[in-house]
């Protein structure tokens, strides 16, 4: 099973990224997670991404889809994975579909974690970090900044929804409740629904 997990902030990606792979008995894969092995490994990609890291530039897509590509070419990605933060554009996600067409590989399901934006705003809003003993909110997690970042998101990385949807590839999944209630509604859109199916209401 090669899975995408799409959804905003605080739509619990990270937490449902490693309940499904396990699941599935697959890698779940982030992109955090890939250029912090190359960049530590200072692999010649990961010299490459640190260069612009280094200036505080994005780093190009050619860069991020060839660590990308590398990874699931690795013994452990070959029965499938989980993909957690990438493709973050639809230039991405055609780049990731001829790679995997590259590897004999395609993606079999995409799922978009569903969540009201004021409970985003609430979830990570809410959010404490501990400094010098006392709870304090991080300047990321105020409510207008957010909300900002929930804008990029709509504005950058919603749109790869819209690039699976006319794959037939999207489901979208309710993210609101208890994290094995979201977990089912995921397996069932991966397994038992069609391609394509909503389970959102």
């Amino acid at each position: 099973m090669r899975i995408v997990l799409l959804g905003p902030p605080g739509a619990g990606k990270g937490t449902q990224a490693q309940v499904i792979a396990g699941r599935f008995g697959i890698p779940a894969i982030s992109t955090g997670d890939i250029f912090r092995a190359n960049v530590s490994g200072q692999t010649e990609l990961g010299q490459q991404a640190k260069t612009y890291m280094d200036a505080g530039d994005l780093v190009p897509d050619e860069i991020t889809v060839a660590m990308v590509k590398d990874r699931l070419a690795e013994p452990d990605a070959k029965v499938g994975f989980l993909l957690d933060g990438f493709p973050r554009t639809i230039a991405q996600a055609e780049q990731l579909r001829d790679s995997l067409s590259d590897l004999g590989h395609r993606i079999d399901c995409v799922l978009e974690l569903v969540v009201d934006e004021d409970e985003l705003v609430r979830r990570l809003s809410g959010r404490r970090v501990v400094v010098d003993g006392k709870p304090v909110q991080r300047d990321d997690d105020r409510p207008d900044t957010v909300r900002h970042r929930l804008e990029v998101y709509r504005e950058q990385t919603a749109p790869v929804a819209g690039f699976y949807e006319e794959a037939g590839l999207l489901s979208r999944i309710d993210a609101i409740g208890e994290v094995e209630e979201v977990t089912e509604r995921a397996m069932d859109a991966c397994g038992a629904s069609q391609p394509g199916q909503s389970t959102a209401s």
